[in-house]
């Protein structure tokens, strides 16, 4: 179907009193009005004809009239992304649409078009300024008028408190995920440090008892020159299996204590984890040359071990630490600007790390990335957000136990990222609703019905993306489509 914009249609003109008061009572909007209110009405009003394919209104236009129907068949549609999405259509004589809250009291907003409005087929309309509307409203009908202002600001006054409490909210729980994670790292850290500082005295006492004269100087550069040795083997052990590090750590006790070596059983799970056998045990007890100095030179190589595993937990522990802080500022972008170009990878495994204690063990995380896709221009800070309402859903769908898969890929000159999970799914009569305000799905607490609505707001309105539902038993995916290029000015 031909699209004619409305600057482009030669519309019929538009006259006061076409339309008698006779013929207003027949529509179910003005049935019950005065005589003197149809005069009034009839006066101020018009009739306006738009041929088939024509554009009416325009969505995020200035909303300066007020239609209704007199005869055809009209369509609304909301633009997402770029598309233009049909969500309504009718043929019903007496609706309305167009400036329907002129009557609101000025707040210094401007009045748009929430929808745009197309003519099927040729089309009749009685329209209306929207100050004439508006001033008709407020003068006829004052506490309806206060009656529905109030329920208006309300519901925009509730859901701006609502959004800011689960925003806050949300903020809580991931600073208290975040700190959760710092812990366990931390926490290792200092218990390492703790047991390297043991381990150091005890290393320098046995060398101090090596070196009391009892060792020929030349054995004890031979023993120094092996714990070098040793240590580079343990560096370059392989792992070994549970039953494997069991069998070497019996063979590496008996060992010891055969030569009557002091806590060997001790030692010995130190030696198996560090990559020691039998053979390293045995150059050993040649270097040292003596049984007498065996049991020192086996406990000193045995702190020194114990040390470079100690160091290596602290370096795992402190690099734990500094990735989950490189992952809170990428996912807060606190120091970066608020538009940029993005690798939606990025943002997509900052916000993984910052759930991860959401996710749980239960939850088996797939990542399908296809890292060949080129940036696109966006909000990071506001796409986080998005990921992680569409995350969290996942996870609480599934009940912490099932399969998140995370899937990135280009479609036509879109990025497109999906959000699937091996939940119940949404049934088919809520799948249109789940973008509403204040919907959910949820038990009565656990859920504000704000998540995604706002999600959709960031995508559709601050992205000129596009964000859909597929959803069936065992697999539900939320689509989010980012296009490559900026969104054209409205």
């Amino acid at each position: 179907m031909t699209d004619i914009a409305a600057d482009e249609v030669k519309l019929a003109p538009c006259e006061p009193g076409q339309l008698t008061p006779a013929e207003l009572r027949t529509l179910f909007l003005f049935e019950k009005l005065t005589d003197d209110q149809l005069a009034w009405i009839s006066a101020h009003g018009c009739t306006m004809h738009m041929p088939a394919g024509g554009t009416v209104l325009r969505e995020g236009d200035p909303a300066r009239q007020f239609f209704v129907l007199l005869s055809g068949t009209i369509a609304l549609s909301r633009r997402i992304g770029q598309d233009d999405v049909e969500t309504t259509r009718t043929e019903q004589r007496g609706v309305y649409m167009g400036a329907t809250q002129s009557y609101l009291r000025d707040d210094g907003l401007e009045r748009k078009y929430m929808a745009s409005m197309r003519a099927l087929d040729d089309a009749d309309f009685f329209v209306m300024s929207a100050d004439d509307f508006g001033q008709m409203m407020r003068e006829w009908f004052p506490m309806a008028i206060h009656l529905l202002e109030g329920l208006t600001l309300g519901m925009r006054s509730t859901q701006a408190a609502v959004s800011e409490r689960q925003r806050l909210t949300a903020l809580g729980a991931l600073s208290a995920g975040l700190m959760h994670e710092l812990n366990n790292p931390a926490a290792a850290a200092s218990r390492a440090t703790a047991a390297l500082r043991q381990r150091v005295a005890g290393m320098r006492h046995k060398l101090a008892m090596l070196a009391a004269g009892k060792v020929d100087p030349e054995r004890l550069v031979a023993l120094v020159e092996l714990q070098e040795d040793v240590i580079e083997r343990a560096a370059k052990a392989k792992p070994l299996t549970a039953m494997e590090t069991a069998d070497r750590e019996d063979e590496l006790g008996d060992w010891m204590d055969e030569r009557g070596v002091t806590g060997g059983w001790d030692l010995a799970p130190v030696f198996a984890q560090g990559g020691i056998d039998i053979d390293c045990l045995t150059l050993i007890e040649e270097r040292v040359g003596t049984r007498e100095l065996l049991d020192q030179a086996i406990h000193w190589i045995g702190y020194a071990l114990e040390t470079e595993q100690l160091m290596s937990d602290i370096e795992d522990a402190t690099g734990r630490v500094s990735s989950l802080v490189s992952a809170a500022k990428q996912y807060s972008q606190m120091d970066r600007a608020a538009h940029q170009w993005i690798d939606v990878h990025t943002g997509l495994d900052s916000t993984l790390v910052m759930l991860n204690h959401k996710i749980g063990e239960g939850v088996k995380v797939v990542k399908e990335y296809d890292r060949t896709l080129p940036q696109v221009p966006a909000h990071p800070a506001e796409l986080n957000q998005v990921w992680t309402n569409l995350i969290d859903n996942a996870v609480q769908a599934m009940s912490g136990a099932g399969t998140l898969t995370i899937k990135t890929y280009r479609e036509d000159d879109h990025v497109v990222v999906s959000v699937g999970d091996t939940g119940p799914g949404v049934p088919e009569e809520l799948k249109k609703r789940v973008f509403e305000p204040f919907f959910t799905t949820k038990p009565v607490g656990e859920g504000t019905g704000l998540g995604l609505d706002i999600s959709y707001r960031i995508v559709v309105n601050g992205h000129g993306g596009d964000i859909r539902l597929e959803s069936k038993p065992g697999d539900t995916r939320f689509l989010v489509r980012l296009p490559l290029t900026e969104p054209a000015s409205s």
